[in-house]
């Protein structure tokens, strides 16, 4: 199968320049130099169409920076992007509509001046795709899509729920036609009832649409109910990839072990849980060699000068740890 999104190399790093102040105290000797965030750091792999793949890892580790850069948000320092879209809908639709995100918090991403109806259809119009007379056709269609009552096209967002607000937000994404969704954290803001609501949705949408979805969460128990594939991140670094099923019985990283115990398990018996010790490094110093070799039991002199690379250990899990080499 070809790829749908092939990312090469992908690097993202935020840069905050030196003050006024600060460049003075330098012509006067001082050694000030400028503060670089590194969120993502060569970063590669591929998504095909029709898969769910999620992406997890601790907070900071660069995962809704990768999805920004995805989606076309923020521009990448180095690497590239390739999607292969549909050559059909890309006659018609401008290729960069066809990659859409959903945000994390639905009471911020929506406009609070604009009415739903009009949320929904600006960019629709504004690219030609609808015009004005189907405006209102347009508008209610959506709506039912995504499980909302059409005659709330007039109300503003504050008059909906934080479930309803999320549907409004998938049901802007959709309304330009994307093949590609990336949901960042889409429903870490909403109860735990209504998480269960928006998966489903996500899940009956994926089929009547013909999406791919890159779906990033720190919860793995949400993942694991959805994603067709994960990618665990770390410090900016995918340390381990792999098929949902193989993930979740053979995981082979040391952090992925960790972040699989700390899961809530409806198990029968006692279950002994060893938390991951220290804190995630600063992103603006990552420790040489292997990022997390800080907090791994199973660390060596190689892991704190060498990176590790991700191999093949199984069929389509690929695994970034020292310790693989000794198999």
């Amino acid at each position: 199968m070809k790829p749908i999104l092939k990312v090469e190399n992908l690097s993202k790093d935020f840069v905050k320049p030196l003050d006024l102040v600060a460049k003075a105290l330098n012509k006067l000797g001082q050694n000030y130099r400028e503060e670089i965030v590194h969120a993502v750091d060569d970063v590669s792999f591929s998504i095909f169409k029709g898969e769910i793949v999620g992406v997890v890892g601790e907070s900071g580790c660069g995962k809704s920076t990768l999805g920004r850069m995805i989606a076309g948000i923020l521009p990448p320092t180095s690497g590239h992007l390739k999607f292969e879209l549909d050559e059909s809908k890309t006659s018609k639709i401008p290729p960069a509509l066809l990659t859409q995100m959903i945000f994390q918090d639905p009471f911020s991403s929506l406009n609070p001046r604009k009415r739903v109806i009009d949320i929904i259809t600006e960019a629709p119009i504004y690219h030609k795709l609808i015009d004005q007379a189907e405006k209102q056709t347009y508008a209610e269609d959506m709506l039912q899509r995504v499980g909302l009552d059409p005659d709330t096209l007039q109300r503003y967002p504050h008059q909906f729920s934080g479930g309803q607000r999320q549907r409004v937000g998938i049901a802007r994404a959709l309304a330009v036609s994307p093949d590609f969704l990336v949901c960042d954290e889409s429903i870490a803001a909403l109860d735990v009832s209504i998480q269960a609501q928006i998966i489903n949705l996500f899940v009956d949408l994926k089929d009547k649409f013909d999406l791919t979805y890159l779906f990033i969460s720190h919860d793995i128990g949400v993942v694991e109910h959805i994603a067709d594939r994960v990618i665990v991140m770390y410090l900016g670094r995918i340390v381990e990839t792999a098929p949902i099923q193989d993930f979740l019985k053979n995981p082979n990283h040391p952090y992925t072990n960790a972040l699989l115990a700390g899961v809530p398990r409806l198990e029968i018996g006692k279950r002994k849980y060893e938390p991951i010790k220290g804190e995630i490094p600063s992103p603006l110093d990552p420790p040489p060699g292997c990022h997390f070799h800080p907090r791994c039991r199973f660390a060596e002199e190689r892991c704190r000068v060498e990176k590790p690379i991700l191999i093949e250990i199984a069929p389509a899990h690929f695994s970034a740890c020292h310790l693989n080499d000794r198999a």
